[in-house]
């Protein structure tokens, strides 16, 4: 290529994924997944149980310690892989304002990541947002519905 005047395509981490497209350029991983590692299913599958689980005081961003659990969990997988990300997502269900949920799906994503930073995962690798009840996954119109819909996601990745 003319513009590297005939030396190599740079590629930090040789894993052939050009480092000007690759997301994770000093971890090696395929060009399917952006030249970043894969997260093995077993891994995904620990962090979702751990975030169905999380649960907080009604109407309130308190989590209740029962949620430690599996946080803690999510703790060792952060804490054996130091290059990894975590997106916390908080959802609400339609009872109440529009405002009043998006402040209450901002805050409790919020009191999550408190409670890893807490734990000593450095802020940087984790970023928190609340969609209020923008983004039910059931029918708001049961109560088993707006059980599913108030709820915290996480998810890891090697790149925000």
């Amino acid at each position: 290529m003319a513009r590297y005047q005939g030396c190599p395509i740079p590629d930090t981490d040789g894993d052939g994924v050009n480092d000007e497209v690759d997301k994770c350029v000093t971890l090696p991983g395929p060009a399917s997944n952006q030249g970043c590692p894969i997260i093995p299913d077993e891994v995904k599958k620990r962090v979702d149980i751990a975030a169905n689980n999380i649960l907080f005081v009604t109407g309130s961003y308190k989590l209740l310690p029962k949620s430690y659990t599996g946080l803690n969990e999510v703790i060792k997988i952060l804490q054996q892989n130091p290059q990894m990300k975590l997106a916390i997502d908080g959802h609400t269900d339609n009872v109440g304002s529009d405002e009043m949920n998006q402040t209450l799906s901002d805050n409790r994503a919020g009191a999550v990541k408190s409670y890893f930073t807490s734990k000593g995962i450095d802020e940087s690798r984790i970023t928190s947002a609340g969609h209020g009840e923008t983004m039910p996954i059931a029918d708001n119109k049961t109560a088993a519905g707006r059980q599913k819909n108030r709820r915290v996601e996480m998810k890891l990745s090697y790149y925000k």
